[in-house]
Protein backbone atom coordinates (compact mmCIF):
# COMPACT_ATOMS: atom_id res chain seq x y z
CA UNK A 1 0.00 0.00 0.00
CA UNK A 2 1.48 3.49 -1.27
CA UNK A 3 0.79 6.66 0.41
CA UNK A 4 -1.46 8.73 -1.26
CA UNK A 5 0.11 12.48 -2.16
CA UNK A 6 -1.93 14.94 -0.48
CA UNK A 7 -5.20 16.13 -1.92
CA UNK A 8 -4.45 19.41 -4.66
CA UNK A 9 -6.47 22.53 -3.50
CA UNK A 10 -9.46 23.16 -3.87
CA UNK A 11 -11.11 24.93 -6.92
CA UNK A 12 -13.31 26.89 -4.25
CA UNK A 13 -11.88 29.17 -1.26
CA UNK A 14 -13.80 31.39 1.25
CA UNK A 15 -11.53 34.21 1.49
CA UNK A 16 -11.54 35.49 5.16
CA UNK A 17 -10.56 39.04 5.83
CA UNK A 18 -9.61 38.73 9.79
CA UNK A 19 -9.26 42.34 10.31
CA UNK A 20 -12.25 43.14 9.39
CA UNK A 21 -14.04 40.34 11.50
CA UNK A 22 -11.97 41.71 14.54
CA UNK A 23 -13.30 45.45 13.57
CA UNK A 24 -16.83 44.06 13.61
CA UNK A 25 -16.21 42.57 17.01
CA UNK A 26 -14.66 45.62 18.64
CA UNK A 27 -17.65 47.59 17.11
CA UNK A 28 -20.31 45.68 18.60
CA UNK A 29 -18.51 45.62 21.71
CA UNK A 30 -18.56 49.41 21.95
CA UNK A 31 -21.96 49.58 20.76
CA UNK A 32 -22.93 47.24 24.22
CA UNK A 33 -22.34 50.08 26.16
CA UNK A 34 -21.56 48.55 29.70
CA UNK A 35 -22.69 45.22 28.19
CA UNK A 36 -19.73 42.97 26.63
CA UNK A 37 -20.14 41.30 23.32
CA UNK A 38 -20.21 37.65 23.40
CA UNK A 39 -20.23 36.14 19.83
CA UNK A 40 -22.14 33.20 18.36
CA UNK A 41 -20.39 30.28 16.35
CA UNK A 42 -22.91 28.37 15.98
CA UNK A 43 -22.93 26.84 12.21
CA UNK A 44 -18.84 27.50 11.93
CA UNK A 45 -19.24 30.64 12.75
CA UNK A 46 -22.64 31.30 10.28
CA UNK A 47 -20.03 29.84 7.67
CA UNK A 48 -17.12 31.48 7.67
CA UNK A 49 -15.10 28.71 9.47
CA UNK A 50 -15.32 28.50 13.73
CA UNK A 51 -11.55 27.65 14.47
CA UNK A 52 -10.78 30.71 12.22
CA UNK A 53 -13.62 32.87 13.63
CA UNK A 54 -12.62 32.44 17.17
CA UNK A 55 -8.68 32.41 16.89
CA UNK A 56 -9.72 35.95 15.55
CA UNK A 57 -12.40 36.82 17.85
CA UNK A 58 -10.63 36.43 21.13
CA UNK A 59 -7.82 37.83 20.16
CA UNK A 60 -10.09 40.64 19.31
CA UNK A 61 -11.13 40.39 23.36
CA UNK A 62 -13.90 38.27 23.28
CA UNK A 63 -14.12 35.78 25.76
CA UNK A 64 -17.56 33.94 25.76
CA UNK A 65 -18.90 31.82 22.29
CA UNK A 66 -22.12 30.46 21.68
CA UNK A 67 -22.97 26.88 19.53
CA UNK A 68 -25.88 25.15 19.03
CA UNK A 69 -24.73 21.36 19.11
CA UNK A 70 -22.85 19.79 21.39
CA UNK A 71 -20.39 18.40 18.02
CA UNK A 72 -19.57 21.97 17.44
CA UNK A 73 -17.43 21.99 20.69
CA UNK A 74 -14.60 19.99 19.58
CA UNK A 75 -12.78 22.28 17.59
CA UNK A 76 -12.71 25.19 19.95
CA UNK A 77 -11.49 23.14 23.13
CA UNK A 78 -7.95 24.19 22.03
CA UNK A 79 -8.58 27.59 21.29
CA UNK A 80 -9.87 29.36 24.97
CA UNK A 81 -10.95 28.34 27.98
CA UNK A 82 -13.98 25.57 28.11
CA UNK A 83 -16.27 27.56 30.39
CA UNK A 84 -15.91 30.01 27.81
CA UNK A 85 -18.00 27.95 25.26
CA UNK A 86 -22.16 27.85 25.60
CA UNK A 87 -24.02 24.86 23.88
CA UNK A 88 -27.13 26.70 23.16
CA UNK A 89 -29.43 22.98 23.00
CA UNK A 90 -28.12 21.74 26.11
CA UNK A 91 -27.70 18.46 27.98
CA UNK A 92 -30.71 16.80 26.20
CA UNK A 93 -29.65 12.83 27.28
CA UNK A 94 -26.81 11.65 30.04
CA UNK A 95 -23.92 11.37 27.17
CA UNK A 96 -24.54 15.50 26.96
CA UNK A 97 -24.28 15.66 30.38
CA UNK A 98 -20.81 13.62 30.18
CA UNK A 99 -19.80 15.27 27.94
CA UNK A 100 -19.58 18.61 29.57
CA UNK A 101 -19.29 17.79 32.98
CA UNK A 102 -15.57 16.26 31.71
CA UNK A 103 -14.94 19.27 29.30
CA UNK A 104 -16.01 22.07 31.24
CA UNK A 105 -18.30 23.70 28.38
CA UNK A 106 -21.37 25.28 29.96
CA UNK A 107 -24.74 24.16 29.11
CA UNK A 108 -27.99 26.30 28.48
CA UNK A 109 -30.93 24.70 30.21
CA UNK A 110 -34.01 25.08 27.78
CA UNK A 111 -36.26 22.90 30.12
CA UNK A 112 -37.40 21.71 33.51
CA UNK A 113 -36.40 18.59 32.43
CA UNK A 114 -32.86 19.42 30.81
CA UNK A 115 -32.15 21.17 35.01
CA UNK A 116 -33.44 17.98 36.12
CA UNK A 117 -30.91 15.93 34.55
CA UNK A 118 -27.98 18.46 35.00
CA UNK A 119 -28.67 18.73 38.77
CA UNK A 120 -29.06 15.08 39.53
CA UNK A 121 -25.58 15.03 37.80
CA UNK A 122 -24.14 17.11 40.24
CA UNK A 123 -23.98 19.31 37.74
CA UNK A 124 -21.10 22.74 37.85
CA UNK A 125 -22.06 26.20 36.52
CA UNK A 126 -24.39 26.50 33.90
CA UNK A 127 -27.00 28.65 31.35
CA UNK A 128 -30.35 29.25 31.45
CA UNK A 129 -32.29 30.40 28.95
CA UNK A 130 -35.51 31.88 29.21
CA UNK A 131 -38.62 32.53 26.45
CA UNK A 132 -39.72 35.76 26.69
CA UNK A 133 -42.47 35.46 23.13
CA UNK A 134 -40.33 33.71 20.86
CA UNK A 135 -41.58 30.40 21.49
CA UNK A 136 -38.82 28.75 20.17
CA UNK A 137 -36.14 27.01 23.19
CA UNK A 138 -36.57 28.11 26.43
CA UNK A 139 -38.58 27.82 29.59
CA UNK A 140 -41.86 29.78 30.34
CA UNK A 141 -41.93 32.65 32.72
CA UNK A 142 -44.41 30.91 34.52
CA UNK A 143 -41.76 28.14 35.27
CA UNK A 144 -39.55 30.00 36.72
CA UNK A 145 -40.64 28.89 40.47
CA UNK A 146 -40.16 25.72 40.09
CA UNK A 147 -38.11 24.33 42.37
CA UNK A 148 -35.38 22.39 40.39
CA UNK A 149 -34.11 25.64 39.58
CA UNK A 150 -33.27 26.79 42.85
CA UNK A 151 -29.84 24.75 43.38
CA UNK A 152 -28.59 25.79 39.63
CA UNK A 153 -25.75 27.87 39.68
CA UNK A 154 -26.53 29.84 36.60
CA UNK A 155 -23.88 31.93 35.13
CA UNK A 156 -25.91 33.60 32.24
CA UNK A 157 -29.95 33.98 32.22
CA UNK A 158 -30.76 35.12 28.73
CA UNK A 159 -33.56 35.42 26.56
CA UNK A 160 -33.57 35.90 22.02
CA UNK A 161 -35.82 39.09 20.58
CA UNK A 162 -38.30 37.38 18.10
CA UNK A 163 -38.18 40.74 15.56
CA UNK A 164 -35.20 42.72 16.64
CA UNK A 165 -34.49 44.02 13.24
CA UNK A 166 -37.65 45.15 12.95
CA UNK A 167 -39.61 48.38 14.59
CA UNK A 168 -42.42 46.57 15.83
CA UNK A 169 -44.28 46.55 19.78
CA UNK A 170 -42.64 43.04 19.94
CA UNK A 171 -39.68 44.16 21.23
CA UNK A 172 -40.85 46.04 23.61
CA UNK A 173 -43.44 43.95 25.05
CA UNK A 174 -40.14 41.02 25.29
CA UNK A 175 -37.53 43.67 26.78
CA UNK A 176 -40.45 44.17 29.72
CA UNK A 177 -40.60 40.68 30.10
CA UNK A 178 -37.10 39.94 30.23
CA UNK A 179 -36.92 42.71 33.01
CA UNK A 180 -39.38 40.41 34.95
CA UNK A 181 -37.14 37.38 34.31
CA UNK A 182 -34.26 38.94 35.75
CA UNK A 183 -36.34 39.66 39.01
CA UNK A 184 -36.98 36.11 39.31
CA UNK A 185 -33.91 34.63 38.71
CA UNK A 186 -30.39 34.71 40.19
CA UNK A 187 -27.55 34.66 38.31
CA UNK A 188 -24.24 36.22 37.31
CA UNK A 189 -25.27 37.90 34.03
CA UNK A 190 -28.25 38.34 31.72
CA UNK A 191 -28.56 38.28 28.16
CA UNK A 192 -31.07 39.80 25.57
CA UNK A 193 -29.54 41.45 22.65
CA UNK A 194 -28.49 39.48 19.61
CA UNK A 195 -27.23 41.50 16.70
CA UNK A 196 -30.32 44.06 15.77
CA UNK A 197 -30.89 44.06 19.67
CA UNK A 198 -27.67 45.93 20.13
CA UNK A 199 -29.02 48.66 17.45
CA UNK A 200 -31.92 48.80 19.77
CA UNK A 201 -29.96 50.62 22.30
CA UNK A 202 -29.13 50.13 26.14
CA UNK A 203 -32.53 48.83 27.74
CA UNK A 204 -31.71 45.97 25.76
CA UNK A 205 -28.34 45.62 26.42
CA UNK A 206 -28.31 43.90 29.72
CA UNK A 207 -24.58 42.64 30.71
CA UNK A 208 -23.81 40.28 27.58
CA UNK A 209 -24.87 40.51 23.91
CA UNK A 210 -24.56 37.83 21.59
CA UNK A 211 -24.08 39.50 17.88
CA UNK A 212 -24.08 36.79 15.36
CA UNK A 213 -24.80 37.98 11.90
CA UNK A 214 -23.38 41.32 12.27
CA UNK A 215 -19.71 39.86 13.42
CA UNK A 216 -19.82 38.51 9.77
CA UNK A 217 -20.78 40.84 7.57
CA UNK A 218 -24.18 41.23 8.01
CA UNK A 219 -26.80 44.32 8.64
CA UNK A 220 -29.25 43.43 11.26
CA UNK A 221 -30.83 47.01 11.17
CA UNK A 222 -29.87 50.21 9.56
CA UNK A 223 -27.95 51.87 12.54
CA UNK A 224 -25.74 49.42 12.01
CA UNK A 225 -24.70 50.30 8.43
CA UNK A 226 -22.00 52.71 8.64
CA UNK A 227 -19.52 49.88 11.48
CA UNK A 228 -19.57 46.85 9.66
CA UNK A 229 -17.34 45.11 7.09
CA UNK A 230 -17.89 42.48 5.00
CA UNK A 231 -15.55 39.09 5.94
CA UNK A 232 -16.46 36.47 3.77
CA UNK A 233 -15.38 36.91 -0.21
CA UNK A 234 -16.26 33.30 -1.74
CA UNK A 235 -13.55 33.29 -4.77
CA UNK A 236 -13.91 30.31 -7.67
CA UNK A 237 -11.60 29.16 -10.24
CA UNK A 238 -12.10 29.29 -13.93
CA UNK A 239 -11.60 25.61 -15.26
CA UNK A 240 -13.41 26.15 -19.15
CA UNK A 241 -13.38 29.01 -21.56
CA UNK A 242 -15.55 28.76 -24.59
CA UNK A 243 -15.94 30.64 -28.05
CA UNK A 244 -19.40 31.16 -28.95
CA UNK A 245 -21.45 31.61 -31.85
CA UNK A 246 -24.47 34.02 -32.45
CA UNK A 247 -27.71 31.61 -31.53
CA UNK A 248 -25.91 28.79 -29.23
CA UNK A 249 -27.68 27.58 -25.98
CA UNK A 250 -26.16 27.90 -22.55
CA UNK A 251 -26.88 25.59 -19.86
CA UNK A 252 -29.69 23.84 -18.39
CA UNK A 253 -32.96 23.96 -20.31
CA UNK A 254 -31.34 26.51 -22.53
CA UNK A 255 -32.16 29.66 -20.70
CA UNK A 256 -29.60 31.65 -22.09
CA UNK A 257 -29.09 32.35 -26.18
CA UNK A 258 -26.31 33.91 -27.36
CA UNK A 259 -27.24 37.27 -29.59
CA UNK A 260 -23.92 37.24 -31.24
CA UNK A 261 -20.67 35.58 -30.66
CA UNK A 262 -19.24 35.89 -27.35
CA UNK A 263 -16.76 34.09 -24.95
CA UNK A 264 -17.88 31.96 -21.84
CA UNK A 265 -15.93 30.89 -18.66
CA UNK A 266 -17.52 28.27 -16.27
CA UNK A 267 -16.66 28.47 -13.17
CA UNK A 268 -15.95 25.64 -10.09
CA UNK A 269 -19.13 26.31 -8.22
CA UNK A 270 -22.87 25.61 -8.28
CA UNK A 271 -26.03 25.38 -6.13
CA UNK A 272 -24.19 21.68 -4.24
CA UNK A 273 -21.95 24.77 -3.12
CA UNK A 274 -24.56 26.70 -2.05
CA UNK A 275 -24.54 29.11 -4.83
CA UNK A 276 -28.17 28.84 -5.72
CA UNK A 277 -30.36 28.81 -8.72
CA UNK A 278 -32.02 32.06 -8.02
CA UNK A 279 -28.40 33.60 -9.05
CA UNK A 280 -29.33 32.26 -12.39
CA UNK A 281 -29.06 35.58 -14.99
CA UNK A 282 -28.28 37.77 -12.35
CA UNK A 283 -25.26 36.55 -10.09
CA UNK A 284 -21.96 38.74 -10.86
CA UNK A 285 -18.69 38.47 -10.09
CA UNK A 286 -15.39 40.04 -10.16
CA UNK A 287 -11.99 39.54 -11.93
CA UNK A 288 -9.20 41.87 -11.16
CA UNK A 289 -11.92 45.04 -10.91
CA UNK A 290 -14.01 44.14 -13.97
CA UNK A 291 -17.87 42.69 -13.55
CA UNK A 292 -18.47 39.59 -14.96
CA UNK A 293 -22.39 38.59 -14.92
CA UNK A 294 -23.76 34.97 -14.97
CA UNK A 295 -25.24 33.38 -17.89
CA UNK A 296 -27.81 30.94 -18.19
CA UNK A 297 -28.57 28.47 -15.12
CA UNK A 298 -26.59 27.64 -11.92
CA UNK A 299 -26.06 23.88 -12.27
CA UNK A 300 -25.08 21.69 -9.31
CA UNK A 301 -21.12 22.45 -10.05
CA UNK A 302 -20.99 24.54 -12.85
CA UNK A 303 -21.93 28.35 -13.34
CA UNK A 304 -21.02 30.29 -17.01
CA UNK A 305 -20.11 33.73 -16.66
CA UNK A 306 -19.85 35.98 -20.01
CA UNK A 307 -15.99 36.80 -20.32
CA UNK A 308 -16.34 38.93 -23.07
CA UNK A 309 -15.54 42.16 -21.61
CA UNK A 310 -12.25 40.34 -19.63
CA UNK A 311 -10.63 38.91 -22.99
CA UNK A 312 -7.32 38.69 -20.76
CA UNK A 313 -9.17 36.39 -18.15
CA UNK A 314 -7.99 32.78 -18.84
CA UNK A 315 -8.13 29.33 -17.28
CA UNK A 316 -6.93 28.96 -13.96
CA UNK A 317 -7.93 32.41 -12.64
CA UNK A 318 -9.81 33.46 -10.21
CA UNK A 319 -12.57 35.25 -9.76
CA UNK A 320 -14.71 36.63 -6.77
CA UNK A 321 -18.70 36.02 -6.09
CA UNK A 322 -20.12 39.78 -5.05
CA UNK A 323 -21.53 38.64 -1.48
CA UNK A 324 -22.22 42.07 -0.26
CA UNK A 325 -24.77 40.51 2.64
CA UNK A 326 -27.41 43.01 1.98
CA UNK A 327 -27.15 43.70 -1.24
CA UNK A 328 -26.56 39.86 -2.46
CA UNK A 329 -29.70 39.49 0.17
CA UNK A 330 -31.76 42.03 -2.02
CA UNK A 331 -30.71 40.58 -5.16
CA UNK A 332 -31.19 36.64 -4.52
CA UNK A 333 -34.08 37.09 -2.29
CA UNK A 334 -32.35 35.13 0.83
CA UNK A 335 -31.71 36.24 4.08
CA UNK A 336 -28.35 37.14 4.71
CA UNK A 337 -28.42 34.26 7.48
CA UNK A 338 -28.97 31.87 4.39
CA UNK A 339 -26.43 33.56 2.15
CA UNK A 340 -23.61 32.77 5.04
CA UNK A 341 -24.41 29.39 5.62
CA UNK A 342 -25.20 27.94 2.92
CA UNK A 343 -21.77 28.11 1.72
CA UNK A 344 -21.24 24.29 1.56
CA UNK A 345 -18.08 22.11 2.69
CA UNK A 346 -15.78 22.37 -0.67
CA UNK A 347 -15.18 25.92 0.05
CA UNK A 348 -11.53 25.83 1.57
CA UNK A 349 -11.35 27.79 4.89
CA UNK A 350 -7.70 28.79 5.07
CA UNK A 351 -7.66 31.43 3.17
CA UNK A 352 -7.40 34.44 4.43
CA UNK A 353 -6.46 38.08 3.71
Amino acid sequence: MTDAPPPPPSPLRLRFDADALRTNWRALDALSGQAKAGAAVKADAYGIGAVRAVRTLADAGCRTFFVAHWGEVADLLPLVQPEQIAVLHGPMNDADVAFAKASGVRPVINTLSQARRWREAGGAACHLMVDTGINRLGLGIAELGDPVLGDLDIDICMSHLASADEDVAQNDVQRARFQSVREQVGARRYSLANSAGIALGAAYHADLTRPGLALYGGIARPELAGCIAQVAFPEVALIQVRDLREGDLIGYNATFTAQQAMRVGVLAIGYADGYLRCWSGKGRFDWRGHEVPVVGRVSMDLTIVDLSNVPECREGDWLTARYNLPQAARESGLSQYELLTLMGRRFSRFHTI
